[in-house]
């Protein structure tokens, strides 16, 4: 009987630790994404000291939001590279707040331009 409880028990406790790890499974979930790895699906980036997360990402054509983690010791965001070589406005260096831009379908790359020694880099992918 006891081996039966803890199998019962084993299984439940996997299927929760299941559910509550596997996040949205909707592609443009607007979460904050991981800790700079893949794409993670999302229209807002958080820029933190020295990462953005997630720094690759893949987001449908519209608008990306930027927000500042605190405290924070001061960051950018500067456009390297965009479809056709049209770039969106750059942002100013802030320690908090969000900035947002539209972006059309294509592939953006961007830094900051403080910390680029720390690779501080991202790139968005939008479809």
């Amino acid at each position: 009987m006891r081996s039966k409880w803890l199998s019962l028990v084993s299984g439940i406790a996997g299927a929760v630790l299941l559910v509550s790890c596997g996040g949205s499974t909707s592609p443009y979930s607007t979460g904050g994404g991981g800790g700079g790895g893949g794409g993670g699906h999302s229209t807002t980036i958080t820029v933190g000291n020295d990462f953005f997360s997630p720094a690759l990402d893949t987001v449908p054509a519209g608008q990306v939001t930027f927000t500042w983690a605190t405290p924070s010791n001061g960051h950018n965001v500067t456009w390297d590279t965009g479809p056709g070589g049209l770039l969106p406005l750059s942002s100013s260096t802030m320690m908090s707040g969000t900035y947002t831009q539209t972006l059309q379908t294509g592939t953006y790359t961007y830094h900051c331009t403080i910390h680029v020694a720390q690779a501080m880099r991202g790139t968005i992918v939008v479809q």
